[in-house]
């Protein structure tokens, strides 16, 4: 099998083989004189030395009991530390070779330490064949099989790594196969970490279902099919919608981020016309202090309400907070929109707010739209003689906005890619900065020619409602 292969794959075949073999270690079954004459062979390799720990949270740190380091153990920590390093600088073939070296630990015969050293090995060494060029599907199965006998209390985890690896790779059956064998593993009492695990597994399988849920629903709802045919369809996608129902639920209940999951469940509750139950889902998921702060949840709500056509105010609402969480948000141009179409004055003060806070950031600084909306606000509050709204945003940025938008490169660079944009911003920039502006003299200067009308208006604009006088 491996001949016509390079020295380069000839490498990477031992590195893997004698990887297995360190596998092999972790199992029980494998004692006496195979460990021994397996350690041997590992230890007889000469690897280049390296450095890397991982931070305690991800992997935990090995100790000893307290006890000094002998120097069997200082040469595992320091080779652990090698491994860590290459993974930081992506150097996956060298972090393979030392876990070679690093399969040693299991010859410790200390129960605790062989414990922590399997975890170890299992969460780096299915980082190191997810992401080894000259890794397969077959060698990663291999492993996963082998980590699956490291003992009970990972059994689930590893299990659930298995099926991401196997959706990564847009294998979905062989996912699926896994997380619904899984799902019926018992083995004694599981903890309450176990549980968390299960319903994370079992939610898993359910978002792999909704796949084929939806593929039953377009058949329904396009396809010309008899009514038995039709019936038998609905009480499938019935069926399933019950089971989905409570496993998402049960696993949103768990404090954290579900995007997806709350999604998916959205999507289900509004096929079945269960849009209160929807809403609720979405406003717990985004306001209910136990699960952390997520933009994302203000969005979904944003968008049910909005697709529902609920009242503006309540839409405004929740766009406030979402504001408040990520001021460059997308959704920012709606809400000023929506802000101005309000009767209310301190939704057009708020509105002029959002846009300046739009274009403190780098994503927008040439974007039309923004840069219209801007010069729109700003028109209309000075001529509702509300000068003060624009002076107290212009006061926090009149450091550093001249530099950051309104540089004499900025105006050459604007007006070669778009000559409305170069216009906006000469009258954004004139009214707060004053007919001097380097920017502003620039497009009037480029625009005399091609520009006439619509410079004649911003000039006039400028002269009279700018905050800096000629002298």
């Amino acid at each position: 099998m491996i001949q016509g292969c390079c020295m380069g794959d000839l490498c990477w075949f031992k590195t893997v083989y004698l990887f297995l073999i360190g596998m092999a270690l972790a199992s029980p079954e494998l004692t006496g004189e195979t460990a021994d004459n397996c350690l041997e062979e590992t230890a007889s390799n000469s690897y280049p030395r390296v450095p890397v720990p991982l931070p305690p949270r991800h992997f935990p740190n090995l100790e000893f009991h307290g006890q000094q380091k002998s120097g069997f153990h200082q040469s595992i920590s320091k080779c652990l530390e090698y491994i860590q390093e290459a993974l930081f600088q992506n150097q996956w073939q060298r972090a393979a070779e030392f876990m070679l070296s690093y399969f040693q630990i299991l010859g410790d015969t200390t129960t605790k330490e062989q414990q922590t050293a399997s975890e170890v090995i299992w969460r780096l060494g299915t980082e190191i064949l997810f992401h080894h060029p000259k890794s397969s599907i077959e060698v990663f199965n291999s492993f996963a099989d082998r980590m699956k006998n490291i003992g009970v209390k990972h059994y689930l985890q590893v299990n659930l790594e298995h099926a991401f690896h196997f959706l990564c790779r847009g294998m979905i059956e062989d996912a699926y196969r896994i997380l619904t064998v899984v799902e019926s593993w018992r083995y004694g009492t599981k903890s309450a970490a176990q549980e968390e695990v299960m319903k994370l597994i079992e939610a898993y399988r359910v978002l792999l279902d909704h796949q084929t849920w939806l593929r039953k629903r377009a058949t329904t709802l396009h396809d010309d099919q008899d009514y038995f045919a039709e019936s038998s369809s609905l009480l499938d996608m019935d069926s399933y919608f019950q089971r989905a129902r409570v496993a998402l639920q049960e696993i949103i209940e768990i404090p954290g981020v579900w995007d997806h999951f709350v999604q998916t469940c959205v999507d289900l509750l509004e096929f079945y016309d269960h849009r209160d139950e929807a809403q609720e889902l979405l406003r717990t998921y985004a306001y209910d202090s136990k699960y952390p702060s997520n933009p994302n949840a203000h969005m979904y709500l944003y968008e049910f309400l909005k697709k529902n056509h609920e009242a503006p105010e309540n839409l405004i609402q929740v766009l406030k907070v979402l504001h408040d969480l990520v001021p460059s948000h997308g959704l920012m141009l709606e809400f000023v929109e929506l802000l101005q179409q309000s009767d209310k004055e301190e939704h057009h003060k708020l509105a002029l707010q959002v846009i300046f806070s739009v274009l403190d950031f780098s994503g927008w600084r040439r974007n039309k739209n923004a840069w219209n909306c801007l010069a729109k606000q700003m028109k209309k509050a000075v001529k509702c003689r509300h000068y003060d709204w624009v002076q107290e945003k212009w006061e926090s940025r009149k450091d550093w906005w001249p530099a950051f938008h309104f540089s004499q490169f900025s105006a050459r660079k604007d007006w070669k890619k778009s000559e409305n944009i170069a216009c906006k911003k000469a009258l954004v920039s004139g009214i707060l900065l004053g007919r001097g502006c380097k920017y502003f003299t620039y497009v009037v200067h480029q625009g005399s020619k091609v520009q006439k009308r619509k410079l004649k208006t911003v000039k006039k604009l400028v002269k009279k409602h700018s905050f800096v006088k000629p002298r």
